[in-house]
Protein backbone atom coordinates (compact mmCIF):
# COMPACT_ATOMS: atom_id res chain seq x y z
CA UNK A 1 0.00 0.00 0.00
CA UNK A 2 1.24 3.31 -0.88
CA UNK A 3 2.41 5.85 2.05
CA UNK A 4 -0.29 8.62 2.46
CA UNK A 5 2.80 10.99 2.71
CA UNK A 6 4.36 9.72 -0.79
CA UNK A 7 0.32 10.10 -2.41
CA UNK A 8 0.49 13.62 -0.67
CA UNK A 9 4.13 14.89 -1.79
CA UNK A 10 3.02 13.33 -5.40
CA UNK A 11 -0.11 15.60 -5.72
CA UNK A 12 1.98 18.58 -4.51
CA UNK A 13 4.62 18.36 -7.21
CA UNK A 14 1.86 17.78 -9.54
CA UNK A 15 0.12 20.56 -8.82
CA UNK A 16 3.48 22.91 -8.68
CA UNK A 17 4.23 21.85 -12.38
CA UNK A 18 0.64 22.42 -13.39
CA UNK A 19 1.03 25.60 -12.04
CA UNK A 20 4.72 26.15 -13.08
CA UNK A 21 3.37 25.50 -16.28
CA UNK A 22 0.60 28.38 -16.17
CA UNK A 23 2.63 31.11 -15.16
CA UNK A 24 5.17 30.22 -17.90
CA UNK A 25 2.30 30.39 -20.48
CA UNK A 26 1.33 33.73 -19.07
CA UNK A 27 4.15 35.27 -18.33
CA UNK A 28 5.58 37.16 -21.39
CA UNK A 29 8.93 36.66 -22.74
CA UNK A 30 11.12 39.25 -22.59
CA UNK A 31 11.30 39.52 -26.60
CA UNK A 32 7.52 40.13 -26.30
CA UNK A 33 7.41 42.52 -23.75
CA UNK A 34 6.40 46.31 -24.32
CA UNK A 35 9.29 48.18 -25.60
CA UNK A 36 10.87 50.70 -25.51
CA UNK A 37 9.91 51.59 -21.40
CA UNK A 38 11.51 54.75 -21.30
CA UNK A 39 13.47 57.52 -23.10
CA UNK A 40 15.22 55.95 -26.11
CA UNK A 41 18.64 57.43 -27.16
CA UNK A 42 20.57 58.27 -30.07
CA UNK A 43 24.43 58.48 -29.77
CA UNK A 44 25.98 61.19 -32.51
CA UNK A 45 30.19 60.85 -32.45
CA UNK A 46 29.70 63.96 -34.42
CA UNK A 47 29.11 67.93 -33.06
CA UNK A 48 25.88 69.36 -33.17
CA UNK A 49 25.27 70.49 -36.90
CA UNK A 50 27.09 67.95 -38.49
CA UNK A 51 25.33 65.66 -41.27
CA UNK A 52 25.21 63.06 -38.94
CA UNK A 53 23.76 64.99 -35.95
CA UNK A 54 21.08 66.58 -38.44
CA UNK A 55 19.63 63.10 -39.55
CA UNK A 56 19.41 61.86 -36.08
CA UNK A 57 17.37 64.97 -35.09
CA UNK A 58 15.02 64.80 -37.99
CA UNK A 59 14.53 61.01 -37.41
CA UNK A 60 14.07 61.54 -33.58
CA UNK A 61 10.24 63.07 -33.80
CA UNK A 62 8.97 60.76 -35.77
CA UNK A 63 10.71 58.02 -34.42
CA UNK A 64 9.14 58.83 -30.86
CA UNK A 65 5.97 59.13 -32.74
CA UNK A 66 6.12 55.34 -33.90
CA UNK A 67 7.70 53.71 -30.66
CA UNK A 68 5.52 55.83 -28.79
CA UNK A 69 8.80 56.80 -25.83
CA UNK A 70 10.63 60.27 -25.82
CA UNK A 71 13.82 59.87 -28.40
CA UNK A 72 16.58 62.47 -27.34
CA UNK A 73 20.09 62.58 -29.14
CA UNK A 74 23.11 62.65 -27.18
CA UNK A 75 26.22 63.78 -29.11
CA UNK A 76 29.50 62.56 -27.86
CA UNK A 77 31.93 63.95 -29.65
CA UNK A 78 35.48 62.94 -30.90
CA UNK A 79 38.31 60.25 -32.47
CA UNK A 80 36.11 60.77 -36.03
CA UNK A 81 33.25 59.20 -34.64
CA UNK A 82 34.44 56.12 -32.33
CA UNK A 83 33.66 58.07 -29.20
CA UNK A 84 30.01 57.81 -29.54
CA UNK A 85 30.11 54.45 -31.50
CA UNK A 86 32.16 52.92 -28.72
CA UNK A 87 29.47 54.28 -26.30
CA UNK A 88 26.85 52.85 -28.18
CA UNK A 89 28.82 49.47 -28.06
CA UNK A 90 29.25 49.56 -24.43
CA UNK A 91 25.83 50.40 -23.63
CA UNK A 92 23.75 48.10 -21.15
CA UNK A 93 20.31 49.88 -20.65
CA UNK A 94 18.34 48.36 -23.72
CA UNK A 95 18.07 51.85 -24.87
CA UNK A 96 20.79 53.35 -26.40
CA UNK A 97 21.49 53.50 -30.53
CA UNK A 98 24.08 55.06 -32.57
CA UNK A 99 23.51 57.05 -36.14
CA UNK A 100 27.05 56.74 -37.37
CA UNK A 101 28.82 57.22 -40.39
CA UNK A 102 30.58 54.41 -42.34
CA UNK A 103 34.01 54.54 -41.21
CA UNK A 104 32.59 53.91 -37.87
CA UNK A 105 30.61 50.71 -38.78
CA UNK A 106 33.42 49.19 -41.39
CA UNK A 107 37.22 50.14 -40.86
CA UNK A 108 37.35 51.78 -37.55
CA UNK A 109 39.66 48.49 -36.20
CA UNK A 110 41.68 48.30 -39.56
CA UNK A 111 43.05 51.40 -38.99
CA UNK A 112 43.63 51.54 -35.79
CA UNK A 113 44.09 48.14 -33.97
CA UNK A 114 43.23 50.20 -30.49
CA UNK A 115 40.09 51.05 -31.05
CA UNK A 116 38.54 49.80 -28.15
CA UNK A 117 35.12 48.23 -30.03
CA UNK A 118 34.98 45.85 -32.73
CA UNK A 119 32.65 47.22 -35.28
CA UNK A 120 31.50 44.05 -37.28
CA UNK A 121 31.44 42.38 -33.60
CA UNK A 122 29.96 44.66 -30.77
CA UNK A 123 27.60 46.88 -33.02
CA UNK A 124 23.99 45.18 -34.37
CA UNK A 125 22.87 46.87 -37.94
CA UNK A 126 19.43 48.70 -37.74
CA UNK A 127 19.09 50.30 -40.73
CA UNK A 128 21.05 51.91 -43.89
CA UNK A 129 19.75 55.26 -43.63
CA UNK A 130 20.88 57.42 -46.50
CA UNK A 131 24.03 56.89 -49.29
CA UNK A 132 26.27 59.89 -51.76
CA UNK A 133 28.76 59.78 -53.58
CA UNK A 134 31.79 62.49 -52.65
CA UNK A 135 32.38 65.09 -55.28
CA UNK A 136 35.94 65.76 -56.32
CA UNK A 137 36.26 69.86 -56.06
CA UNK A 138 39.07 72.32 -57.07
CA UNK A 139 39.30 75.66 -56.18
CA UNK A 140 37.65 77.86 -59.52
CA UNK A 141 40.44 79.05 -60.75
CA UNK A 142 42.07 75.46 -60.88
CA UNK A 143 43.55 75.04 -64.32
CA UNK A 144 42.27 73.46 -67.38
CA UNK A 145 38.87 74.05 -69.07
CA UNK A 146 37.33 70.40 -68.47
CA UNK A 147 37.77 67.64 -66.32
CA UNK A 148 40.48 65.78 -69.00
CA UNK A 149 42.51 68.95 -68.87
CA UNK A 150 42.36 69.30 -65.70
CA UNK A 151 43.73 65.75 -64.76
CA UNK A 152 46.39 66.54 -66.95
CA UNK A 153 47.43 69.64 -65.07
CA UNK A 154 46.99 67.38 -61.93
CA UNK A 155 49.33 65.01 -63.31
CA UNK A 156 51.89 67.61 -64.41
CA UNK A 157 52.32 69.60 -61.36
CA UNK A 158 53.24 65.74 -59.43
CA UNK A 159 53.56 66.44 -55.25
CA UNK A 160 53.47 69.78 -55.10
CA UNK A 161 49.55 69.61 -55.13
CA UNK A 162 48.00 69.00 -52.04
CA UNK A 163 44.63 67.58 -50.86
CA UNK A 164 42.82 68.05 -47.93
CA UNK A 165 40.41 65.81 -45.94
CA UNK A 166 39.05 65.96 -42.40
CA UNK A 167 41.31 63.67 -41.09
CA UNK A 168 43.35 60.29 -42.02
CA UNK A 169 41.19 57.15 -42.92
CA UNK A 170 38.34 59.23 -43.56
CA UNK A 171 36.06 58.18 -46.90
CA UNK A 172 37.79 61.53 -48.24
CA UNK A 173 41.40 60.38 -47.59
CA UNK A 174 40.72 56.50 -48.61
CA UNK A 175 39.10 57.85 -52.09
CA UNK A 176 41.88 60.24 -52.59
CA UNK A 177 44.34 57.59 -52.33
CA UNK A 178 42.74 55.37 -54.50
CA UNK A 179 42.29 58.15 -57.47
CA UNK A 180 46.30 58.72 -57.00
CA UNK A 181 46.63 54.88 -57.58
CA UNK A 182 44.39 54.51 -60.33
CA UNK A 183 44.79 57.86 -61.93
CA UNK A 184 48.67 58.68 -61.59
CA UNK A 185 48.59 61.99 -59.78
CA UNK A 186 50.60 62.28 -56.52
CA UNK A 187 49.10 65.26 -54.31
CA UNK A 188 50.41 65.58 -50.66
CA UNK A 189 47.49 64.63 -48.18
CA UNK A 190 46.57 67.41 -45.38
CA UNK A 191 44.69 66.32 -42.75
CA UNK A 192 42.11 69.33 -40.98
CA UNK A 193 39.88 69.07 -37.99
CA UNK A 194 36.59 69.08 -40.28
CA UNK A 195 35.41 70.29 -43.88
CA UNK A 196 34.91 74.13 -43.02
CA UNK A 197 38.79 74.15 -42.12
CA UNK A 198 39.62 71.91 -45.64
CA UNK A 199 37.10 74.32 -47.75
CA UNK A 200 39.16 77.25 -46.53
CA UNK A 201 42.05 75.60 -47.11
CA UNK A 202 41.13 75.56 -50.93
CA UNK A 203 40.03 79.44 -50.98
CA UNK A 204 43.09 80.22 -49.57
CA UNK A 205 45.42 78.47 -51.82
CA UNK A 206 46.86 75.34 -49.06
CA UNK A 207 44.75 73.10 -51.43
CA UNK A 208 44.15 72.09 -54.82
CA UNK A 209 42.19 69.37 -54.36
CA UNK A 210 39.40 67.78 -52.22
CA UNK A 211 36.81 65.10 -52.13
CA UNK A 212 33.36 66.99 -50.44
CA UNK A 213 30.22 66.08 -49.19
CA UNK A 214 27.52 66.81 -51.98
CA UNK A 215 25.47 69.16 -49.53
CA UNK A 216 28.93 71.39 -48.93
CA UNK A 217 30.55 71.07 -52.56
CA UNK A 218 27.18 72.21 -54.42
CA UNK A 219 26.85 75.25 -52.04
CA UNK A 220 30.31 76.52 -52.75
CA UNK A 221 30.39 75.22 -56.39
CA UNK A 222 27.11 77.32 -57.07
CA UNK A 223 28.62 80.42 -54.96
CA UNK A 224 31.59 79.97 -58.03
CA UNK A 225 33.76 79.21 -55.02
CA UNK A 226 34.58 75.78 -55.87
CA UNK A 227 34.99 73.84 -58.93
CA UNK A 228 33.03 70.30 -59.21
CA UNK A 229 34.67 68.24 -61.65
CA UNK A 230 33.56 64.60 -60.82
CA UNK A 231 31.29 62.27 -58.42
CA UNK A 232 32.71 59.40 -56.74
CA UNK A 233 29.47 57.16 -57.61
CA UNK A 234 29.65 54.64 -60.41
CA UNK A 235 27.38 56.63 -62.40
CA UNK A 236 25.66 59.92 -62.06
CA UNK A 237 24.11 60.71 -59.54
CA UNK A 238 20.81 63.02 -58.54
CA UNK A 239 22.90 64.88 -55.87
CA UNK A 240 24.93 66.13 -58.34
CA UNK A 241 23.21 65.75 -61.90
CA UNK A 242 25.59 68.15 -63.84
CA UNK A 243 28.70 66.39 -62.90
CA UNK A 244 30.36 62.92 -64.76
CA UNK A 245 31.38 60.25 -62.49
CA UNK A 246 35.29 59.59 -62.58
CA UNK A 247 34.32 56.29 -64.57
CA UNK A 248 33.13 58.04 -67.15
CA UNK A 249 36.41 60.02 -67.17
CA UNK A 250 38.33 57.08 -67.70
CA UNK A 251 38.86 56.27 -64.32
CA UNK A 252 37.26 52.68 -65.03
CA UNK A 253 35.70 50.81 -61.96
CA UNK A 254 35.84 54.01 -59.27
CA UNK A 255 33.28 53.82 -57.33
CA UNK A 256 32.96 54.59 -53.49
CA UNK A 257 30.04 56.33 -51.51
CA UNK A 258 29.97 57.61 -47.82
CA UNK A 259 26.76 56.27 -46.07
CA UNK A 260 25.36 56.69 -42.16
CA UNK A 261 23.14 54.31 -40.48
CA UNK A 262 21.53 53.06 -37.46
CA UNK A 263 23.21 50.80 -35.04
CA UNK A 264 22.48 48.81 -31.82
CA UNK A 265 25.09 47.38 -29.24
CA UNK A 266 25.22 43.69 -30.53
CA UNK A 267 23.35 42.55 -27.14
CA UNK A 268 20.17 44.15 -27.99
CA UNK A 269 17.39 41.80 -28.57
CA UNK A 270 16.58 41.12 -32.07
CA UNK A 271 12.81 41.59 -31.84
CA UNK A 272 14.09 45.36 -30.25
CA UNK A 273 16.45 45.68 -33.45
CA UNK A 274 13.67 44.75 -35.88
CA UNK A 275 10.89 46.51 -34.59
CA UNK A 276 13.47 49.73 -35.03
CA UNK A 277 14.27 48.86 -38.48
CA UNK A 278 10.87 48.59 -39.20
CA UNK A 279 9.67 52.06 -37.78
CA UNK A 280 12.94 53.95 -39.09
CA UNK A 281 12.23 52.17 -42.75
CA UNK A 282 8.67 53.34 -42.88
CA UNK A 283 10.00 57.49 -41.55
CA UNK A 284 12.99 57.43 -44.05
CA UNK A 285 10.52 56.39 -46.71
CA UNK A 286 8.11 58.64 -46.19
CA UNK A 287 7.90 61.83 -49.01
CA UNK A 288 8.73 64.24 -46.39
CA UNK A 289 11.82 62.60 -44.75
CA UNK A 290 12.81 61.65 -48.35
CA UNK A 291 12.85 65.68 -49.09
CA UNK A 292 14.18 66.35 -46.12
CA UNK A 293 17.31 64.30 -46.37
CA UNK A 294 17.77 64.89 -50.05
CA UNK A 295 18.32 68.85 -48.66
CA UNK A 296 20.90 67.25 -46.38
CA UNK A 297 22.61 65.57 -49.33
CA UNK A 298 21.60 61.85 -49.15
CA UNK A 299 19.72 59.42 -51.56
CA UNK A 300 17.55 57.77 -48.98
CA UNK A 301 17.02 53.75 -48.60
CA UNK A 302 15.85 52.94 -45.27
CA UNK A 303 16.78 49.31 -45.29
CA UNK A 304 16.69 45.97 -43.19
CA UNK A 305 19.31 45.04 -40.92
CA UNK A 306 20.15 42.73 -43.41
CA UNK A 307 20.64 45.00 -45.78
CA UNK A 308 22.89 47.13 -43.38
CA UNK A 309 25.13 44.30 -42.93
CA UNK A 310 25.32 43.60 -46.21
CA UNK A 311 26.92 47.00 -47.26
CA UNK A 312 28.96 46.62 -44.01
CA UNK A 313 30.47 43.80 -45.43
CA UNK A 314 30.45 45.33 -48.99
CA UNK A 315 32.78 48.29 -47.63
CA UNK A 316 34.86 46.52 -45.23
CA UNK A 317 36.36 44.87 -47.83
CA UNK A 318 36.75 47.35 -50.31
CA UNK A 319 37.74 50.45 -48.15
CA UNK A 320 39.89 47.83 -46.16
CA UNK A 321 42.10 46.78 -49.65
CA UNK A 322 42.39 50.56 -50.14
CA UNK A 323 43.95 50.14 -46.91
CA UNK A 324 46.26 47.87 -47.07
CA UNK A 325 47.31 49.01 -50.78
CA UNK A 326 48.52 52.26 -49.73
CA UNK A 327 49.46 51.70 -46.03
CA UNK A 328 47.37 53.51 -44.38
CA UNK A 329 47.55 53.84 -40.56
CA UNK A 330 45.42 56.20 -37.72
CA UNK A 331 47.37 55.21 -34.78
Amino acid sequence: MTHPNFRRATLLLALSAVCAGALAQKAPKAADAPWPTKTLKIVVGFPAGSSPDLTARALSEPLAKALGQPVIVENKVGAGGNIGADAVAKAKDGHTIGLMINGNMTIARLLNPAVSYDPLKDLAPVSLIGTAPLVLTAPASAPGRDATAFFDAARAAGDTWSYGTPGVGTVGHLGMELLKARAGLKPVHVPYPGYPQVFNGMLGGQLQLAMLPPALANAQIKAGKLRGIAVTSAGRSTLAPDLPSLSELGIKGFELEIWNGVAAPAGMPRAHVAKLSAAISEIVRTPEMRARLFQQGWQTVGSSPEGLANRIAADTGRLGAIIKAQKISAQ
